[in-house]
C-alpha cells in the first residue's frame, strides 16, 4: 500500500549528454537591409526611428540600414533597397 498516492512514480531515469550542443539558427528574424544610392551627389539622411544617420558618399555607395528605419528611408528620392538573391 503506498502513501504517496500516484503522485510517486518512482526512480526516474536521466540521460547524461557528453559534448557540445548544436542548437539551430533563428528563423523569422530579420536582417538589416542594403540601400543602394544612385543620385549623382553624396547623400546623408538621418533614420526617423533610431536616429542613425546614413552617409553615402556617392552613387552607386551601399549601406545597412536598420529594419526599423528602413520602411521610411524607402520614400527617399535616388535611394533604392537592394534585393537578397
Amino acid at each position: 500500500m503506498s502513501c504517496c498516492g500516484s503522485r510517486y512514480a518512482g526512480p526516474q531515469a536521466h540521460s547524461v549528454s557528453t559534448g557540445p550542443r548544436s542548437y539551430p539558427a533563428p528563423t523569422g528574424v530579420p536582417s538589416d537591409p542594403i540601400f543602394e544610392y544612385i543620385g549623382g551627389t553624396s547623400l546623408i539622411v538621418a533614420g526617423p526611428v533610431t536616429g542613425r544617420r546614413y552617409h553615402f558618399e556617392m552613387k552607386g555607395a551601399r549601406r545597412s540600414i536598420s529594419r526599423h528605419d528602413a520602411p521610411s528611408l524607402l520614400y527617399v528620392p535616388n535611394l533604392k533597397p537592394i534585393m537578397p538573391r
